[in-house]
């Protein structure tokens, strides 16, 4: 399955990977699933980051870079992906959040999350 991780499962799993639940964490080690990331969530942590937000201390370079290691494909933002939001209903008004249920549904992937108001979303969502 191909899964694409909410910012924060990136951020869990890459630097407090006892904030995973099981079910997270149990999907991100499971060798047949490919793991995605979006360039929207190292936009999200970049932007944070510069806000001073404690939440968002990683340095996006560094976070990157060890996804690509570690096996991750990275998913860029694409007009189609940008055009899919406005089918979205509005359950959410993070813009970091809707473009990744976008990119999710444009893309075939299933999103990952912790985050029970996207999850809310129809299409490939999975709360974890």
């Amino acid at each position: 399955m191909k899964l694409l991780l909410d910012t924060h499962l990136l951020l869990w799993a890459a630097g407090a990977p006892e904030f995973l639940s099981g079910e997270a964490r149990e999907a991100i080690e499971d060798p047949a699933n490919a793991l995605w990331f979006s360039a929207a969530s190292l936009w999200e942590i970049a932007i944070k980051r510069g806000l001073g937000r404690p939440d968002f201390r990683v340095d996006p370079r560094l976070l990157r870079k060890g996804l690509l290691e570690n096996g991750y494909e990275e998913l860029a933002i694409t007009g189609d992906h940008a055009i899919m939001l406005d089918s979205l209903p509005p359950l959410h008004k993070d813009p970091f959040d809707r473009i990744l249920v976008a990119q999710a549904m444009a893309e075939g992937l299933t999103l990952l999350t912790s985050d029970g108001l996207v999850a809310a979303y129809p299409g490939p969502i999975r709360k974890v």
